[in-house]
């Protein structure tokens, strides 16, 4: 693999930090700003919302920049942008700061995507891009934990600060390492070009899916806390080790992704994975009285979503490549704000039938968005199937 590759595991592995480390950082934060937590909780949306909206549209205006230049400035906003984090004393300037570190993150994973494809052999693509997801796996499962920990008995700006420094030394070695090259002429249509292809039928459907899969997960994982303490009746220490394997899982599953993307049909692992992922969640209420199989769920829940994220974006890469070839970083931006929005309306929903039903029935709004991403991706591959075919003839 090139070295730049590990390089991107190193950012991702910052930015991944910077985004979830907030959650369990509240507390402390709220404290020290003298707000509530639920004020404090605006930031992760700030954040989530930077993402989605600078991950398509600004990676469509960044079109013929060089990729070299574009990620360094973003990692240079997620440096400076960490530390004007660490001093903030007001909540409008964390949202604001937040917001725009949002932004670049959703360029950065864009584009360090896109990369990551175009270095390898087709053979090799789900291996790279699982590298380049690699980094936010690790910060979910080790750096947010050990994160919380230190932020909470020392300083949760210092957290902020070491992300800063984390954020320059991921510059650097981008710069040292990243090959030059020359910057892609704009393409028929100018900049606007790049956000025509986030129109395309096909890129929008098979985002739609992605948006499904982060409504299954995230409907359950935003209230995972409330429902193994009140429903399983788990405790703090089986929720701890519950998160833990939900973090470790999440490695397994993106380096799985990879290898089986590379070895099969990337749309029928995707649907084999859907089915996984609502037989998952539909074991998770029969089994909610359970606590040791709900633990187990929860990190079997790790390790398909990631799974399921490392194939949804290579089937959507793929798909750029035939329709919009011009574009393909700008079909990764599609498919990270789709995450991204599923995150946040998954959330919702689940607030939404907890108050309506009740907190034991959580799982069942996952296991529908599950099925019905199913459905969707049966649809879509059968109605682009010649192009899907091209794609595989390509590969």
């Amino acid at each position: 693999m090139p070295t730049v590759i590990y390089v991107f595991s190193l950012c991702t592995f910052t930015f991944g930090l910077s985004e979830f480390v907030v959650a369990g950082l509240v507390s402390a934060m709220a404290e020290d700003l003298g707000t509530s937590t639920t004020a404090v909780g605006s930031a992760i949306a700030a954040y989530a919302l930077g993402a989605a909206i600078g991950a398509p549209l600004l990676t469509a205006l960044l079109l013929n920049w060089r990729d070299r230049t574009s990620l360094s400035l973003t990692l240079a906003v997620l440096a400076v942008g960490s530390l004007a984090f660490a001093w903030a004393e007001q909540l409008w300037t964390v949202n604001l700061v937040r917001f725009v570190i949002g932004l670049a993150h959703g360029v950065f994973m864009a584009i360090a995507a896109d990369v990551a494809v175009k270095l390898v052999d087709a053979p090799r693509a789900g291996r790279a891009l699982s590298l380049v997801w690699l980094g936010l796996t690790l910060a979910l499962a080790l750096g947010v934990p050990l994160g919380t920990l230190l932020g909470s008995l020392w300083s949760w700006r210092a957290i902020f600060v070491a992300l800063g420094v984390l954020g320059l030394l991921s510059l650097l070695g981008l710069v040292r390492l990243m090959p030059r090259q020359a910057a892609a002429p704009l393409p028929a249509g100018g900049r606007l070009a790049g956000v025509a292809a986030l129109m395309q039928r096909p890129l929008l459907a098979a985002a739609g899916i992605a948006m499904l899969v982060s409504v299954a997960t995230f409907s359950f994982l935003t209230y995972v806390s409330p429902f193994l303490l009140q429903v399983t009746q788990g405790g703090v220490r089986l929720l701890s080790l519950a998160m833990l394997m939900f973090g470790a899982a999440t490695i397994l599953g993106n380096l799985l992704g990879g290898q089986l993307a590379d070895r099969f049909e990337v749309s029928r692992c995707l649907s084999v994975a859907l089915a996984v992922l609502a037989a998952n969640l539909l074991l998770m209420y029969l089994g909610r009285e359970q606590p040791w199989a709900v633990v187990l769920l929860v990190g079997l829940l790790g390790g398909v979503f990631f799974t399921i994220v490392t194939l949804s974006t290579l089937r959507l890469l793929g798909l750029a490549k035939q329709i919009a070839p011009h574009a393909t970083g700008v079909a990764s931006g599609l498919s990270i704000a789709a995450f991204n929005l599923g995150t946040a309306l998954g959330g919702a929903l689940g607030g939404w039938l907890i108050e309506r039903v009740g907190l034991g029935y959580l799982p069942l709004i996952g296991v529908a968005a599950a099925l019905l991403g199913l459905g969707c991706l049966l649809l879509h591959s059968g109605s682009i199937a010649p192009l899907q075919r091209q794609i595989e003839a390509d590969s």
